[in-house]
């Protein structure tokens, strides 16, 4: 059981680390809120999501579902409109007043958050095909206890994870008073989604 916790902990951690549209937005809405707890809607539901993904993994139901052609077809379409859109947000961000960034309570309401998050996780076709493909496969030489604690190890991660990447936000958002650097990283961070939705464009394609 121990060597199946572990395998799901490598595993997850090799997943999660890429640069994606999920990560960046819940980094950055730890940047941009003065208050940790005021991205908690970001990075809680960024943890439920991933946390459901992984369940139907091992299970097997998203296996099942993702079968279908049509369904991945309409999976990389809703990703490269997502991806657009939330790039755009991101790119539009501009300097305040008093030379930082405008605060996120006004782009990015608890609603909107959470909507955002969702989606970065839910309508992402490479983290539900890595999800699906990778946790899902590697999950089918476990039965029992063992499944479970692969299981538990992979979920546990991502929430870890989204934790600690939002209080990284946190953190350089403090350090950098001026705004200046969370602008490029804004930048680098809507090319990315727009790059992702490029890629996803020409695999509909």
């Amino acid at each position: 059981m121990i060597s199946a916790f572990l395998h799901g902990l490598i595993l997850a951690f090799g997943l999660i680390l890429p640069l994606g549209a999920q990560n960046v937005f819940v980094f950055n809405q730890g940047a941009f809120h003065r208050r940790f707890r005021q991205a908690l809607p970001t990075v809680l539901t960024a943890a439920l999501c991933d946390t459901l993904l992984i369940t139907l993994a091992v299970l097997g139901i998203s296996l099942v579902i993702l079968g279908s052609s049509w369904i991945k077809t309409v999976l990389l379409g809703m990703g490269v409109l997502f991806l657009l859109y939330m790039g755009w947000n991101t790119w539009k961000v501009t300097p305040g007043a008093d030379g930082g960034l405008d605060h996120p309570r006004e782009t990015f309401s608890v609603r909107k958050q959470i909507a955002f998050a969702a989606s970065a996780s839910l309508l992402n076709p490479h983290a539900i095909m890595d999800t699906t493909m990778v946790l899902g496969t590697s999950s089918l030489q476990y039965a029992g206890m063992e499944k479970a604690a692969f299981a538990v190890a992979t979920v546990l991660v991502s929430w870890f994870w989204f934790f600690g990447l939002a209080l990284a936000g946190r953190f350089l958002g403090e350090l950098d008073r001026s705004g200046r650097i969370m602008m490029i990283l804004q930048k680098i961070s809507a090319l990315v989604m727009w790059g992702a939705a490029v890629y996803l464009g020409f695999s509909l394609w």
